[in-house]
């Protein structure tokens, strides 16, 4: 018998998780009303913009995983925003860059998240916009319970809102003042915003089809797209460069873009299919690695072991690799998926790894005898001064400085979502006084060199690391899962699968299960650092299964019992719907009946 923190839920109705307790609430309200499964995950995804405000935002994206019982299959709504048509490598260079900033507006895209979530609105949903928004409206107009992480990532950036972007400390420091943890939060400006996109959706008439879609042109032609372009336009703020840049996102940018669906990347593993984003995510570097682990006798070692974490963090660098020289956007870059997930490319890499010790070096392959071309990355000291840097990966007590939020739900119809926000973080880009709200960042996790799979272009995507889950058992829905994270998404995401498939754990087992990272490959987020060989690691894990990985090689920095990972799930199996969620935090939750 596993140990859990919390029961794994158990019910037929419905089941909403995510990485608060308000938004798996609100999804859940949503499922009682009589919506389903796409309305649920809007309206929390909605909630989740204001509630983890230091996590996601209005001006973010996600992308979505939706199984359809109409359909009988998957689909990926990808709402990753991209590049404005004025950001060039040459352009950066000739401002004196050879990274991009990790804040401020020169690192901005078109924000994607509410053209997604209408896009799921407008293929999977019955509610109308009015229903799906009105709880993060609330939330905004009426007040919710800060977060102490927002409290203490508001306090980190108090200093530069003050000085350098006082639209930010219009918003975030009401009275001039760090809001106190568990105090009521407003956020009127963005309250308007969200009721003026509902009611210029209503006056096209009382079709559903014709609000969502006049709220999409609303936010990406009309006084939502005109009041990015002007702040873009008019304001130079400082961001980590050390200078003050304005912003290269116009109307046109907005106006161009729309939400793609696609179909997903799989991988089949013994009798699972997992689903995941196309390369311009990292979602198949898990995959890469359930191919290389397929003859790694997972079987034979027990769920943490030394032999079971070894396996996991080795395979993770060498598909990680993979993702740092071949991953990017397909319409731009031409990505040998097809030879990444071979059996035969797999089994090749798989010779590379020594079960005996721990691998240092940054090791790509070359898929289909493609030779692999890495970035030049910059020295770990690189970066200015400017705090509220986006997305790294997790300290050991918890904290982060920006990252994600994640939320699954599956009805009682057998529709099953998961979707990964991000982007937007308060802390990351100046606050946009008529809006409420700022913009992403994600644009820092392209290269300024030339000729790379993700190299800076023009209306391209930048490889984001959002990595929503999949899986299917026999080939019946079967699992929605996720995590916040950066680049240690698809390193949890494997190890809850694995707990599950091979550990013989249930949803709240394998979510409470001992965690690590590894932070051998190169950061996706400014300024790039890496640390070869280095594992963060939860001290639950046996004294004698970190020593022995220690003597591996590995470079343990061991951290507190509860310190890797926001994980929530939910599973269909047989007549039961079932979900769990990650204590870690004391925030995420799971809700059903």
């Amino acid at each position: 018998m596993h140990e859990s923190t919390r029961p794994e839920l158990l019910g037929d109705f419905g089941m909403v998780a995510s990485t608060h307790w308000l938004a798996s609430q609100t999804g859940m309200s949503i499922l009682e009303r009589g919506g389903n499964a796409a309305d649920a995950a809007a309206a929390s995804g909605f909630a989740l913009q204001v509630l983890e405000p230091h996590l996601n935002g209005p001006g973010g994206e996600v992308p979505i995983l939706v199984w359809s019982e109409t359909d009988q299959k998957v689909e990926v709504i990808n709402g990753q925003g991209t590049a404005p048509q004025a950001a060039t490598v040459k352009r950066l260079k000739e401002m004196g860059l050879d990274i991009m900033p990790g804040t401020g507006l020169l690192s901005a895209v078109v924000p994607g998240a509410f053209g997604a979530w209408l896009t799921l609105l407008e293929r999977h949903g019955s509610m109308s916009l009015r229903e799906i928004l009105s709880p993060a409206i609330r939330f905004a107009e009426k007040g919710h319970p800060v977060l102490g992480r927002v409290s203490r990532t508001i306090e980190t950036v108090q200093e530069l809102f003050a000085q350098e972007w006082p639209t930010s400390a219009a918003t975030w420091l009401p009275g001039g003042e760090v809001p106190a943890p568990n105090t009521r939060f407003r956020n009127t400006v963005l309250a308007r915003t969200y009721t003026r996109l509902v009611e210029e959706a209503e006056a096209a008439g009382s079709r559903r089809e014709a609000q969502l879609d006049a709220a999409q042109r609303a936010w990406y032609s009309g006084f939502v797209a005109e009041a990015i372009e002007s702040f873009c336009r008019d304001n130079h703020v400082k961001d980590t460069s050390g200078r003050r840049n304005p912003g290269l996102l116009t109307g046109q940018d907005l106006a161009g873009w729309q939400a793609q669906v696609e179909e997903p990347a799989t991988l089949d593993y013994q009798n699972y299919t997992v689903c995941k984003t196309g390369p311009w995510g990292q979602g198949p570097v898990m995959l890469q690695q359930l191919a290389m682990l397929e003859s790694y006798g997972l079987d034979s070692a027990p769920a943490g072991s030394a032999d079971w974490v070894h396996g996991i963090v080795e395979t993770g660098k060498l598909a990680f690799a993979d993702r740092e020289a071949w991953y990017g956007d397909p319409r731009f870059t031409d990505v040998p998926l097809q030879d990444l997930l071979s059996p035969e490319y797999a089994r090749q890499r798989r010779t590379l790894i020594d079960d005996a010790t721990a691998s240092r070096e940054l090791r790509p392959g070359a898929p289909g005898g493609r030779q692999p071309q890495l970035p030049q990355y910059p020295a770990a000291s690189a970066g200015g001064e400017t705090a509220g840097v986006g997305e790294p990966t997790v300290a050991h007590n918890g904290d982060t400085r920006g990252d994600t939020c994640h939320v699954d739900v599956v009805d009682s119809g057998g529709m099953m979502v998961a979707a990964t926000p991000s982007g937007g973080w308060l802390q990351a880009s100046p606050t946009i006084p008529e809006l409420g709200f700022c913009l992403s960042s994600r644009a820092q996790m392209f290269w300024l060199q030339e000729g790379l799979p993700n190299s800076l272009r023009p209306g391209a995507r930048p490889r984001t690391t959002l990595s929503p889950s999949f899986a299917l058992r026999d080939g019946k829905p079967w699992m929605a899962f996720g995590t916040p994270g950066g680049d240690s998404q698809d390193q949890w995401n494997l190890q809850l699968f694995l707990n599950v498939v091979h550990g013989g754990m249930n949803l709240q087992e394998a979510i409470d299960a001992p965690a690590l990272h590894s932070t051998h490959i190169p950061s996706s987020f400014y300024p790039r650092e890496s640390f070869p060989a280095q594992v963060m690691i939860e001290d639950r894990f046996p004294t004698a299964v970190l020593d022995e990985l220690a003597r591996r090689g590995h470079d343990l920095k061991i951290g507190g019992p509860w310190t890797e990972g926001r994980l929530s799930a939910v599973s269909k199996e047989g007549e039961w719907l079932r979900a769990g969620a990650n204590p870690r935090g004391a925030q995420g939750y799971a809700v059903g009946r």
